[in-house]
């Protein structure tokens, strides 16, 4: 491709990205495509000779689109956002367009220094202490599953590296059956095992681990002869937004010696907002948080925000420095690929710093403040609609709800939130509460106005009287 068609090309799928953004309120939120048409419409074997770009991009248009779910999308309420403001879109842009591999500092200095500045700005914004440092992490799995790597190798006197899991005791972590499923990876793929992820059970509205439950399984093991090594503690968890009680974790967790990892990927980003604060209270003494600017604050994805008390204990984890990575004659410098499992870095901090200085602090808290009036407005709604209950309050702009109707109270449920998502209007997901189904709605996108909430309002109540 030479410059001017590069040119061409580049401008018209910006202005096709523009275009594509106004749309969104006129297309249906969710694929409405069956399971595979798209790729019966693509060629069974790659082409030999290169094809013209106006093709390419036509196909794209025409093959492409019709299978893809629009997660910009104003009425996207299932999941979690991941959000893509437009500024954060620029941004990426340019990263595309530059191209760097910013794994270590001397491969682009500019890179590494603003992802330290970001990360502190990010710290000041959640108000975490100062003695906690930052990397942004491809996502909040990542983050969980380098945690988890700290907190073996801490429990095992930094011998599992060297000598391996079968040369050493069992290592157990703790967490509450409300955390997201990315723990239970992090534990199969850290070899510890599934069977020594244990589950402390819940209490309260908030479903929070039972902290008596969880120090007295903590002896238990210890006695038995396992390595308690760490606990993984939630604020805002995936399902329906439990918010374990981070103090009370965090003494436990100090009184046995403990590693804590919280996870917030979600709500860490409406704790710039300071009344939002207590949903994690203590977390000052965790020694690892996660939070995902990629989904609530509008940074494009991938970015994840990854704060650790002990830098060295991450580094002493993870690091390997042959001779071809080491940077000479240059001193206290980062090399952030030694504070993450891959080595390859893309230039995350760029869409961090264009979002924050274009939006600003207040202009970012005021959208998760209407988000989260707007959702805990629709709940009320809800609740005084015939039919239906609140079944899990809101914890910031999430909450779960369920219609009754039929003699099968889960088949009715996700039966309407089947019509719902086939009508198109708006998104929503299931889950489980206390074994039975449960619709979850949670808002968070960045275009989303409260006419959005409206609509979702009346979606709900209309196809609810026709769902049988």
């Amino acid at each position: 491709m030479d410059e001017a068609t590069f040119r061409y090309w580049s401008a018209r799928a910006a202005d096709w990205g523009v275009d594509y953004r106004q749309s969104l309120r006129d297309r249906p939120v969710r694929a409405q495509t069956d399971a595979g048409a798209i790729a019966g419409e693509i060629a069974q074997s790659p082409p030999e000779a290169g094809e013209a770009m106006e093709r390419i991009f036509e196909d794209f248009e025409t093959v492409i689109m019709p299978g893809m779910t629009h997660w910009q999308h104003p009425r996207f309420f299932a999941y979690f956002p991941a959000n893509a403001a437009p500024v954060s879109v620029v941004a990426e842009y340019l990263v595309t367009a530059v191209a760097a591999q910013c794994m270590l500092w001397q491969t682009s200095p500019a890179a590494t220094e603003l992802e330290t500045k970001m990360l502190d700005w990010l710290r000041q914004a959640i108000s975490l202490p100062a003695d906690f440092s930052g990397v942004i992490q491809d996502s909040a799995s990542s983050a969980t599953l380098a945690a988890v790597l700290v907190m073996r190798e801490k429990a095992l006197a930094w011998n599992g590296n060297r000598a391996g899991l079968a040369a050493n005791p069992k290592v157990r972590v703790y967490s509450s059956d409300q955390v997201h499923t990315s723990i239970d990876r992090a534990i199969w793929v850290s070899g510890i095992g599934e069977e020594n992820l244990v589950r402390i059970p819940t209490i309260g509205e908030r479903r929070a681990m039972d902290c008596v439950a969880l120090a007295a399984t903590i002896e238990a093991d210890r006695k038995a002869g396992y390595v308690p090594a760490g606990i993984v503690a939630c604020t805002g968890g995936t399902s329906v937004g439990a918010c374990d009680d981070i103090a009370e974790v965090v003494r436990v967790a100090r009184e046995h010696g403990l590693y804590v990892h919280v996870d917030a990927a979600w709500a860490g980003a409406a704790m710039i907002c300071e009344e939002f604060r207590q949903l994690w209270q203590g977390v000052e003494g965790a020694d690892s948080v996660v939070f995902n600017p990629h989904k609530w604050l509008g940074a494009q994805f991938d970015c994840s925000a990854h704060f650790v008390r002990s830098p060295d204990d991450l580094v002493r984890t993870l690091a390997i420095q042959p001779e071809y990575l080491k940077t000479h004659g240059q001193d206290g410098i980062m090399n952030y690929s030694e504070w993450s499992v891959p080595l390859g870095r893309r230039f995350r901090a760029l869409k961090l710093w264009f979002l924050l200085r274009f939006h600003g602090l207040s202009g970012l808290r005021q959208m998760i403040r209407n988000h989260v009036r707007w959702a805990e407005n629709l709940a009320e709604r809800l609740r005084n609609e015939p039919g239906f209950e609140i079944v899990t309050e809101p914890v910031l702009s999430l909450f779960s709800f369920r219609h009754a109707g039929g003699s099968d109270a889960d088949a009715h449920n996700l039966a309407l939130v089947k019509a719902i998502n086939d009508d198109g209007r708006i998104y929503l997901t299931q889950t489980r509460v206390d074994g039975r189904i449960a619709i979850r709605f949670q808002a968070g996108q960045f275009s989303m106005t409260q006419d959005d909430a409206e609509t979702a309002f009346k979606v709900i109540v209309e196809l609810s009287k026709k769902v049988v």
